[in-house]
């Protein structure tokens, strides 16, 4: 039997791992196999052409285009490939390799993640090194949450990892990070990271690497671990960078909100989750203290506090409504986002202990929020000139510009704040005229009852929280 001409198929499907798995997988017979080295050939034939047909500038920004891009266009990284990165983050010291992770974003597989210095990666039993689209630097990551998995007999937690720009409703993929877009520096990865952990402690030998001793102290479950592993490179990150605040794993917590809708297969436990559709496909919403994010399918969607313009419903029916989230997405444009479908029952618990919570009903409120993110940019911006400023009379003058954007950006933030002070303070004479004593009993019943139902919630993530300080000093 004739064998597949492993090496054709390997250029030809490099980015792709899972076509090319695919192929061995149905290349059970002869013809099949002579049929997928006839097509590898032809392909990486007409690559060849195509690429010596060109001039040599033209030849160079596509090969670039098509290692760093993604299938959306959305992250451009010139001057470093895809295989760059993969040679740098296999070429570090391999600090702690957690086994068997099934991983569903970029792609649905088991994989090895793999923790160095400056790089989260993936990669299998069989070859040592990074697979090519799944390497993330750790300068690169914006957010990370860890979620309960809906749905499921058993509990399982979900991990997100969301790099600059990958994760706003909009196609030039504004970053949190500033006015204008920002790209992962040298991240051939442009795809968050989404992998699936049990309820459950590792098994032993899952666990290699410089600190798997340290590490596996920590693992009383895998959410301990990655919990007390994790923080640390972020940490080591955020000082690379100079900034004062690293990124942390932001956990949902049913203090924070807790669905009303009651779940058929752990009745005990409160949904932190809404049922909703984006378009066609089928989600699940989290109201979380750092934004609103949407998943678990392609692509994740996640809605800074700070980038939420307003939010208002639509189509409200008898057991059903819309949610409809506008985005302050940069350089004053806005989009809307409408999530379909979300359960009546959940109304209350969104509009009143989310929505209200943080005044994203009111667009006046948006100009407060904006000052405010702007704010710490400019404080973030700062750090960074910093850490990087070492130049004598260049870093003094970036320090003073930052000042002075940091002077305008205060003045915005103490109108905004004085114009909601007035606000509020005209809420209460109206309040006072309006004042009814008939009315305190059944308001004050009603804060009782809302007060004691926060009160039920387990709190979320606090003891996950805990493990991240453990063992800092060990990478």
């Amino acid at each position: 039997m004739s064998q597949l001409d492993t090496e054709k198929l390997g250029l030809v499907f490099q980015s792709r791992p899972d076509i090319l798995n695919g192929i061995k997988e149905a290349a059970d017979s002869p013809a099949r196999v002579d049929l997928f080295n006839n097509i590898a050939a032809f392909v990486l034939e007409q690559l060849t052409a195509d690429a010596a047909d060109q001039p040599v500038s033209k030849r160079r920004r596509v090969d670039v285009d098509q290692t760093n891009g993604t299938p959306n266009g959305n992250v451009k990284i010139e001057g470093t490939s895809s295989a760059d990165v993969v040679a740098e983050a296999a070429a570090e010291e391999l600090q702690l390799e957690i086994k068997d992770i099934s991983v569903s974003i970029p792609q649905r597989k088991k994989y090895n993640l793999c923790l160095t210095k400056h790089f989260i990666f993936a990669r299998t039993n069989a070859d040592p090194k990074p697979v090519a689209g799944m390497v993330w630097r750790w300068e690169d990551i914006e957010h990370v949450f860890f979620l309960p998995v809906p749905e499921k007999t058993q509990q399982q937690f979900n991990y997100v990892f969301l790099p600059r720009g990958t994760y706003l409703p909009t196609s030039n993929n504004q970053s949190t990070t500033g006015a204008k877009p920002q790209q992962p520096s040298t991240s051939a990865a442009a795809e968050p990271l989404l992998f699936t952990i049990p309820q459950a402690a590792p098994k032993p030998g899952s666990l290699a690497g410089k600190v798997a001793a340290q590490a596996q102290v920590a693992a009383d479950s895998y959410s301990s671990l990655v919990n007390w592993a994790v923080p640390q490179f972020l940490r080591a990150a955020a000082t690379r960078l100079g900034l004062s605040s690293p990124v942390e794993i932001v956990a949902s917590d049913p203090k924070q909100f807790a669905s009303a809708v009651r779940q058929s297969h752990r009745p005990s436990e409160k949904a932190v989750h809404v049922k909703a559709f984006r378009g066609s496909k089928d989600g699940y919403l989290f109201f979380l203290r750092t934004g609103i994010l949407w998943g678990f399918k392609k692509p994740l969607v996640f809605l800074p506090l700070d980038r939420i313009v307003s939010v208002s419903y639509t189509s409200v029916l008898q057991r059903t409504f819309n949610m409809v989230v506008e985005v302050d997405v940069g350089d004053g444009a806005t989009e809307e986002l409408e999530f379909s479908m979300l359960d009546q029952e959940d109304y209350g618990g969104i509009n009143q202990d989310y929505v209200h919570k943080y005044n994203l009903q009111d667009q006046s409120m948006a100009e407060q929020r904006k000052a405010k993110r702007e704010l710490a940019e400019n404080a973030k911006k700062g750090g960074a000139g910093a850490a990087a400023g070492e130049d004598g009379e260049n870093a003094a003058d970036d320090g003073e510009n930052a000042a002075d954007d940091g002077d305008t950006n205060m003045g915005e933030l103490q109108k905004a704040e004085m114009e909601e002070e007035q606000r509020l303070q005209d809420e209460e004479d109206e309040d006072e005229e309006d004042y009814d004593p008939g009315s305190d009993g059944d308001s004050e019943g009603e804060g009782t009852s809302s007060e004691e139902e926060d009160g039920d919630g387990d709190g979320g993530g606090d003891d996950d929280d805990d493990d991240d300080d453990e063992g800092e000093d060990d990478l």
